[in-house]
């Protein structure tokens, strides 16, 4: 069995480090928990947010997100974050740099877009980014998710991953959610498309154990 490893949108803008972007709580804290998933796996996968400030889905209160938007390409307003050039932009102190993932995504580069998963540029996902047929090219069998925010971009993300064939692990302590409320019904999503959810890296090792028998 091949597995990948993949981590979502790990970025400053996502932590308290960038308190007026979206500052998910411990969101900086998941990089050790991340780092624990690569060693298990043959392949690095990353991604990043990549927005311009001018994004059709901007506002400039944090009061004023999560309304509702009329655009094919973006759901939700958001205040602007992840912007190339800003700290925000930036992956968390401890990963790899982008280049030396073995394969990374930027998405939402143009300013009509703002998706959440990292498998396609677009909301019907018909625009693929390549990850899924690069990990089919590689003879990938499993992917174990982690990365911010658990209740946006890591679920949305998993969810393609596992619509597209793959086995999924999420593992938790390498992922932090924006709400709680919001965590659980990710999660709850997530368990009914069959994507394992691991509480502790025992757990993990006991499920990578069972899937990939010596």
């Amino acid at each position: 069995m091949k597995i990948a490893s993949f981590d979502v949108d790990a970025q400053k803008g996502f932590t308290p480090l960038c308190p007026n972007e979206l500052p998910v709580p411990e969101g900086d804290a998941i990089v050790p928990a991340l780092n624990q998933l690569a060693a298990r796996a043959e392949l690095r996968i990353g991604s990043k947010d990549a927005h311009s400030p001018q994004a059709a889905w901007v506002v400039d209160t944090h009061d004023k997100m999560l309304r509702p938007l009329p655009l094919a390409n973006a759901d939700l307003t958001w205040v602007s974050h992840c912007v190339p050039g800003t700290p925000g932009f930036e992956l968390l102190d401890g990963l790899p740099a982008p280049l030396d993932y073995h394969y990374f995504v930027w998405k939402g580069v143009e300013p009509d877009l703002h998706p959440y998963g990292a498998c396609y540029h677009d909301l019907a996902e018909k625009r693929s980014t390549g990850v899924i047929e690069f990990l089919r090219q590689n003879g990938v069998d499993l992917v174990l998710v982690g990365g911010l925010a658990l209740d946006y971009c890591v679920k949305t993300t998993a969810l393609q991953l596992r619509g597209a064939g793959f086995e999924v692990i999420v593992f938790l302590p390498a992922c932090r959610a924006i709400a709680n409320e919001t965590a659980e019904s990710a999660c709850l999503a997530m368990r009914e498309q069959g994507i394992t959810l691991a509480t502790s890296l025992e757990q993990l090792d006991d499920i990578l154990a069972k899937e990939n028998p010596r």
